[in-house]
């Protein structure tokens, strides 16, 4: 027996079918009357923030007014192809690029970008896709810059191909190409090698007809990392439009060429038969996502960097006063400025483990989220908190070795 298609259910239901089922909707929306506190009502803490931007976290905290804002586009229908053009032409032009438009986070924008580089604007091949018959089926990303991130371009059916040396990069650039993935920055990549810089990359690939795409997704700030990377000829830049940028955590950018831009775009929803349908935006996001990126492009960067300098200051001062901690700053990323105070102890000479102590600073008021890199104690990002997290971290971290000291 076969089952009901989508389209065959709805042709069922006339538009009274439709309107018989308001007046439950409305009267069960009635008696229960919206929770003060949806956190209170579903029983959840909040977190305070010392990871970073980090996506199991929520990444960041949107700008209070940008829903307000793009009120406007729900309470009206519009076309989204007229929606993309208007708003990846202003997106364009805040980045320096021909076009750009809004995915579904920086995940999408890398798909999408792989998808455009394999198919082009042919229909046949973007139907095909993941199955790369008559296209190229290799991409490129250095060794050292392989991540868990870059499933998102393997998930279109490529091989990828890791060379680890500027020689064997230009060995591997060949007819199955299709394109190199570079990876711009991660959080603490200071250990990261560089074995082929990017502005060494861009003559050999743009010698060879490869498009260059740069995972931007942890460059910002400031935003005149996007502007240099259009400047320098990078073919794809990918950003997150939530993180540092403060707009919807599911949307992000891809930018380039108007030609590759197209085609990523044939390759996303709306497009019914692609392999990005899935990678839905609604009007919303992409009406919210530009208005931040206006935002964030004007920001004062240098002013922001010293409120989380200060802020960092403050936290390892008085980390410094508990007894048999060592306090140290990690290195700035390559792209940004991301300050991070290292907190490391002798964990058998007082008695707490660098796991229990995360545990505590989680499971305590206020809930307090670090990093604890293998072998290095604890880490706290100082980045996008708000004004008195550092305090209330110090606080805790007494309280936390305070105790473990009474126990030994």
């Amino acid at each position: 027996m076969n089952s009901p298609t989508r389209r065959g259910m709805l042709r069922g239901f006339s538009l009274g079918s439709w309107l018989s089922l308001l007046p439950l909707s409305r009267s069960a929306e009635a008696a229960r009357p919206a929770p003060a506190s949806v956190l209170k009502e579903l029983g959840i803490r909040p977190i305070l923030n010392f990871r970073g931007t980090h996506t199991t976290l929520g990444a960041s905290k949107p700008w209070p007014d940008l829903q307000a804002q793009a009120a406007e586009i729900t309470r009206h229908y519009v076309s989204l192809a007229e929606l993309q053009d208007a708003i990846g032409q202003r997106l364009a032009a805040l980045i320096g690029s021909e076009d750009a438009f809004v995915t579904s986070g920086a995940a999408g924008a890398i798909t999408l970008g792989t998808c455009a580089c394999l198919t082009g604007e042919d229909p046949a091949k973007i139907r095909r896709l993941p199955d790369l018959t008559g296209m190229k089926t290799e991409v490129i990303i250095m060794k050292a810059h392989r991540n868990g991130y870059d499933h998102a371009v393997r998930n279109t059916g490529v091989r990828i191909v890791e060379p680890e040396t500027r020689e064997q990069f230009v060995q591997a650039l060949g007819e199955q190409t299709a394109m190199v993935y570079f990876l711009g920055a991660q959080s603490g990549d200071h250990d990261v090698m560089e074995p082929l810089p990017l502005e060494d990359m861009l003559p050999l690939t743009k010698r060879a007809g490869v498009p260059v795409m740069v995972d931007a997704a942890n460059m910002l700030p400031p935003w005149d990392n996007l502007r240099k990377l259009a400047a320098m000829g990078v073919d794809l830049i990918c950003s997150s439009g939530g993180k540092h940028m403060r707009g919807p955590q599911s949307a992000g950018i891809l930018a380039g060429p108007r030609a590759l831009i197209r085609a990523a775009r044939l390759n996303s929803s709306p497009s019914a038969d692609s392999l990005g349908r899935p990678m839905k935006v609604g009007r919303e996001e992409i009406v919210e996502c530009w208005l931040a990126a206006e935002r964030y492009a004007k920001l004062d960067f240098a002013a922001l960097d010293r409120v989380c300098q200060a802020q960092a200051a403050y936290l390892a001062a008085e980390l410094r006063k508990i007894p048999g901690l060592r306090i140290s700053f990690a290195p700035h990323d390559r792209a940004r400025r991301v300050h991070r105070v290292v907190a490391e102890w002798d964990e058998s000479a007082l008695g707490l483990t660098a796991a229990e102590c995360e545990k505590q600073l989680l499971d305590g008021d206020p809930r307090i989220a670090v990093l604890r890199p293998q072998g290095r104690g604890l880490t706290f990002t100082v980045f996008m908190n708000d004004a008195g997290d550092e305090k209330h971290a110090a606080r805790r971290m007494r309280e936390i070795f305070a105790e473990a000291r009474r126990r030994g």
